[in-house]
C-alpha cells in the first residue's frame, strides 16, 4: 500500500540545534508515523524535507526559497517570529502555505499576510491571564523585560494595553539586545535591583539569582514563549527560578497523550504538541485535495480543517488556533506545580498558596510604607493613631489587597528628622509611601504625589490668655484706643473755639475777659457730650457747625457705650496677644510643633526670624513655653495646625489659652505616595468612600475624640479681633467735621471782610492788615436781634418806663 502512495514535497525548516528545534523535529516525525499507521489507506504521503535554520534569519530564508525551488506544497516552520517574516514573505509570493507552531509574536497576522498559518495561540492570548495575576496580587506596579525581538516587541505594546486597564504602571521597560552577553545583562539587573518596584514579567531567561534578586521581596513571572522552553532546560536553570510563576496552554490530559509522554518523555512542551498536530492536520488536508490543484486548494483546505490532537481541539479561527485554558504554574523545588488556571469566559481561577522567591509563602513587592514614630505618648499621638485607622480603613475598600509593611522613621528609638525628610524618603526609592498625619504642602508636591485629604487643616496662634479685666479700675477708658481718645478731645476743643470765633462779637456769653471766653468755649464744647449746654447760639454759622458735631457726638457717645457694654457683658477673657505683628513688632519667641511644615510657613509666609523660633514636642510643653514668657526662656505663642491645638486646649482649657489671628488654611491631612503612582487615584476614590460613609467615619473619631477636633471650634477663638476702637474706626466723622468748620469759617471772614474794608484797606501791608482784621473782629458787636424800639416814657413788658425814644444804633450802646 505504501509503495502505491504518492508522496507530496513538503519542508521543513528548524533551528535543530535548539532545544525546541529538536523536541519539535522528534515530535513531527513521530506525528508522521503515527498518522501514517493509523491511515494506512490513504492514497497520499508527506515527503518530508528537513533544513536546519542554525538560528539565523538569512539561513532560515535561504534554505526556505531552496524548498520553495524544490516545489514543496507546504513549509512546516520556521522556529522564530523573526525567522516567519523572511519565510511568509517568499511563501506567499510562491502561493505555498508557511505553517509554523512556534512563530507566536502577534505582530504577525495571517490577515496581513494570507498563506501564515498559525497552529498556535499567539502571545496576545496570554496577556489578560498575565493581567489577572497581577491584578490578583496588587500590584500597582511591574517592569517587564524582553528581548529587542520580533517576539519581544510585538507582545510589549499588548502587555502595556492590558495593564492599563487593571490601573498598573509601567515604570521602566527593560530591553535585552540578543546579542548581550553575560556582562551587559548583569549591569541591567542591577540597575532593576535599584528600582522600588519588585515585580517582573520577563520573556528571556535571566540568571536572576546571581544577583540577589530570587530572594524574599521579588516576585517574577514568566510568559508563555518562556514557559514553554523550561522543561528541556530542566537540569541547567530550573534551581534559578524558585518561586517564579507562570502561564502557558493547559492540554486536556487524554490517555493519548499520556502514552505519547510514555514514549517521548514527560519533557515535550506545548511547542512539540502543537508541531506534532500541525503534521495531522497536514497530512489531513493533502489527502482531501488529492486529484485537485493541489496548489489552489490546500491553503484553505488546512484553515478549515479541524480534529482532536494532542494540544486538544485543532480548530483555526482567522488562521490561527482559537485561544483555550491557561495553566498558571509555580516553580518549587526543582518542579512546576500547578496552582490555578485562565480560561477566557471566566477569568482566573482561585489560585492556591503559591511559594515565592525566597522559599517563603509572604506575599513579595510589599508596600514599604513609612510612618512618623509612634513611640511619643503625649497627646498628639492620638492624631497619629487616628490616621493609621483610616488608613486601615481604606484598605477594606481598595477593590485590590494590598500587601505592605509599616516602616517607622526612627533611628535609636527616636525620630530620624522632620515630616519633609520623611516625605523626602520615597523620592530616594527608600520607601513607596507615607502614612500618617502628613499635611499637603505646595512644597512637597513637587517631590511626591498626595491622596485626597482625609481630614481638614489649618494653621493657627495659640496664646495665654489673661485675668479678667472687668475688675481693672481704669476698665472705662478700654473701648477706645488712646489715639481716638486724644483725636476725640481735640475735637471737643476745636469746636468750642469754632462756636467761640462766631458768637463772641454778637452773643453776649461768650465776651468778658480772655480767661472767661477760654473758658466758656471749653464749658461749651464739653457740655455737648451729655446735651447740658444752656448758652444761646446766635450766629447761623455756629448752628451749622452744631448740628454736624451733635451728630458726631452722638455716634461717639454710642459706640462708647457699646463698646464698654460689651466689655462688661461678653468678654471675660482676654488673649495677652492680638495678632502676629504685635509679637514681631516687640521681637517675642514664637513656638512651633518640631519637625513640621510650620517652621517654614513662619519663615517664608509670616516673616519671623528663625532665631525667635522654638520647636517643641507635646501639649505639654507648649504649656510650659506659654507659661514661662518669651521674656523668661519660654514663648509668646505657639503655631501649630488646629487639629493638635484642639487637642491641646482638650487638656489645658480654654480658660488659660486662646486661638488669636486668622488661621492660614492648608489643604489638610493625605497619605503620600511617589510621582504618578497608579495607587493615587485608588486610595483617593476609597478615602472618599471612607469619609462620606458617616458612620464608619465618625466612629473612628469618636474612638480617639470626644469632641470634634479636626475642625475649629468657634468658642476657643476670641469673638473680636480687637477690644478696642481706633481712630480709623471714626475717621470719616472728624474729616467730616474738620471740613464743615474750615468751610463756615471761611465763608464767615469773606463777609467780614467785605463788609468792613474798603478798597483802601486792601492796599496796606500783609502785617497792618491782619492787625487791623484782629482789632475790628475783637470789637463787640450788636446782637443780631436788639431788643424792640418804644417810645419814651411807655412800659416794656416787665413795667419799666423808658425815658427816652432809641432812634439810632449809637443811642442804643449809649444805655
Amino acid at each position: 500500500m505504501a509503495k502505491e502512495a504518492i508522496p507530496i514535497p513538503i519542508g521543513i525548516v528548524l533551528d535543530l540545534n535548539s532545544s525546541i528545534g529538536s523536541m519539535s523535529n522528534s515530535c513531527i516525525w513521530m506525528a508522521y508515523q503515527d498518522f501514517y499507521e493509523r491511515h494506512p489507506h490513504y492514497k497520499t504521503r508527506l515527503a518530508l524535507q528537513t533544513r536546519d535554520s542554525r538560528d539565523n534569519v538569512v539561513t532560515a530564508a535561504s534554505v526556505a526559497q531552496e524548498l520553495l525551488n524544490e516545489k514543496v506544497h507546504a513549509i512546516i516552520g520556521p522556529q522564530t517570529s523573526e525567522q516567519a517574516w523572511f519565510v511568509i514573505e517568499l511563501g506567499s509570493k510562491a502561493q505555498v502555505p508557511v505553517i509554523s507552531f512556534s512563530a507566536t509574536s502577534p505582530s504577525l497576522s495571517s490577515t496581513q499576510k494570507p498563506y501564515f498559518i498559525r497552529a498556535a495561540r499567539d502571545d496576545s492570548s496570554q496577556v489578560e491571564a498575565i493581567a489577572a495575576i497581577v491584578q490578583g496580587n496588587g500590584w500597582r506596579e511591574i517592569i517587564p523585560i524582553y528581548e529587542d525581538t520580533e517576539y519581544g516587541n510585538g507582545l510589549n505594546p499588548y502587555l502595556n494595553d492590558a495593564f492599563v486597564k487593571i490601573g498598573t504602571r509601567v515604570p521602566y521597560r527593560s530591553v535585552i539586545s540578543p546579542g548581550s552577553g553575560g556582562a551587559e545583562i548583569s549591569n541591567e539587573l542591577k540597575k532593576l535591583k535599584l528600582m522600588s518596584t519588585k515585580c517582573f514579567l520577563f520573556t528571556v531567561f535571566l540568571a536572576a539569582k546571581k544577583e540577589g534578586m530570587m530572594t524574599i521581596g521579588y516576585a517574577w513571572i514568566v510568559t508563555e514563549g518562556l514557559s514553554a522552553e523550561v522543561d528541556p532546560m530542566v537540569l541547567k536553570c530550573i534551581g534559578t527560578m524558585q518561586g517564579v510563576l507562570g502561564v502557558r496552554p493547559s492540554p486536556k490530559h487524554t490517555k493519548r497523550l499520556d502514552n505519547f509522554k510514555e514514549r517521548y518523555g514527560n519533557t515535550v512542551t506545548i511547542f512539540g504538541l502543537w508541531a506534532y498536530d500541525s503534521v495531522w492536520a497536514l497530512a489531513k488536508a493533502v489527502e482531501k485535495v488529492w486529484g485537485e490543484n493541489v496548489t489552489a486548494t490546500l491553503h484553505n483546505t488546512i484553515l478549515a480543517t479541524k480534529f482532536h490532537g494532542l494540544s486538544g481541539n485543532f480548530h483555526l479561527v482567522k488562521g490561527q488556533l482559537e485561544p483555550s485554558i491557561l495553566e498558571v504554574f509555580n516553580v518549587v523545588e526543582q518542579t512546576e506545580r500547578s496552582i490555578g488556571n485562565w480560561m477566557p469566559e471566566r477569568g482566573l481561577s482561585k489560585l492556591e498558596q503559591p511559594k515565592w522567591p525566597g522559599n517563603t509563602t509572604e506575599p513579595p513587592a510589599k508596600l514599604r510604607i513609612g510612618i512618623p514614630p509612634t513611640n511619643s505618648v503625649n497627646e498628639f499621638k492620638k492624631f497619629l493613631n487616628f490616621s493609621f485607622d483610616v488608613f486601615f480603613e481604606v484598605l477594606k475598600v481598595l477593590p485590590f489587597p494590598l500587601h505592605y509593611e509599616l516602616l517607622p522613621f526612627e533611628k535609636h528609638g527616636e525620630t530620624a528628622g522632620t515630616y519633609d525628610e520623611l516625605l523626602m524618603q520615597i523620592k530616594e526609592k527608600k520607601y513607596d509611601a507615607v502614612v500618617g498625619d502628613v499635611t499637603i504642602v505646595a512644597k512637597r508636591s513637587e517631590y511626591v504625589d498626595f491622596t485626597m485629604p482625609f481630614s481638614e487643616s489649618g494653621v493657627a496662634m495659640l496664646v495665654l490668655a489673661k485675668h479678667d479685666e472687668r475688675q481693672n479700675i481704669w476698665i472705662f477708658l478700654k473701648p477706645f484706643n488712646w489715639d481716638l481718645w486724644l483725636t476725640t478731645g481735640a475735637a471737643f476743643i476745636f469746636t468750642g473755639f469754632i462756636v467761640w470765633f462766631f458768637e463772641h462779637r454778637s452773643n453776649t456769653e461768650f465776651r468778658g475777659t480772655p480767661k472767661n471766653q477760654i473758658g466758656m468755649a471749653l464749658w461749651f464744647s464739653f457740655s455737648t457730650l451729655v446735651f447740658a449746654h444752656r448758652e444761646k447760639v446766635e450766629n447761623k454759622w455756629s448752628r451749622f457747625v452744631l448740628i454736624i458735631w451733635f451728630f458726631v457726638v452722638l455716634i461717639i457717645t454710642q459706640s462708647y457705650t457699646a463698646s464698654l457694654a460689651s466689655i462688661l457683658t461678653v468678654q471675660k477673657l482676654q488673649p495677652q496677644f492680638m495678632d502676629v505683628e504685635e509679637i514681631k513688632t516687640n521681637n517675642f519667641f514664637v513656638g512651633y510643633h518640631k519637625d513640621s511644615f510650620v517652621k517654614g510657613l513662619l519663615i517664608e509666609k509670616l516673616g519671623f526670624n528663625e532665631s525667635k523660633l522654638k520647636g517643641y514636642h507635646g501639649p505639654k510643653a507648649y504649656q510650659q513655653a506659654l507659661s514661662l514668657g518669651s521674656n523668661n526662656g519660654g514663648v509668646a505663642a505657639v503655631f501649630d495646625e488646629i487639629v493638635f491645638i484642639n487637642l491641646f486646649l482638650m487638656k489645658y482649657g480654654c480658660k488659660k489659652y486662646q486661638i488669636v489671628g486668622p488661621t492660614y488654611k492648608t489643604d489638610g491631612f493625605a497619605f503620600a505616595f511617589p510621582r504618578n503612582s497608579p495607587l493615587v487615584p485608588y486610595f483617593s476614590r476609597s478615602i472618599l468612600n471612607v469619609t462620606e460613609n458617616k458612620t464608619t467615619f465618625d466612629g473612628i473619631k469618636k474612638k480617639y475624640f470626644s469632641r470634634d477636633v479636626i475642625s475649629e471650634d468657634p468658642s476657643t477663638r476670641m469673638a473680636f479681633r480687637s477690644t478696642n476702637l481706633t481712630l480709623k474706626s471714626f475717621g470719616g466723622l472728624f474729616i467730616i467735621i474738620l471740613f464743615t468748620s474750615f468751610l463756615a469759617v471761611m465763608v464767615h471772614l469773606f463777609k467780614f471782610m467785605h463788609s468792613k474794608w474798603t478798597a483802601r484797606d486792601f492796599q496796606r501791608s500783609l502785617s497792618e492788615m491782619m492787625t487791623e482784621l484782629a482789632k475790628h473782629f475783637n470789637k463787640e458787636e450788636c446782637s443780631l436781634h436788639p431788643p424792640p424800639i418804644m417810645e419814651e416814657g411807655s412800659l416794656d413788658p416787665d413795667g419799666t418806663n423808658y425815658q427816652s425814644i432809641i432812634h439810632n444804633e449809637e443811642d442804643l450802646r449809649q444805655l
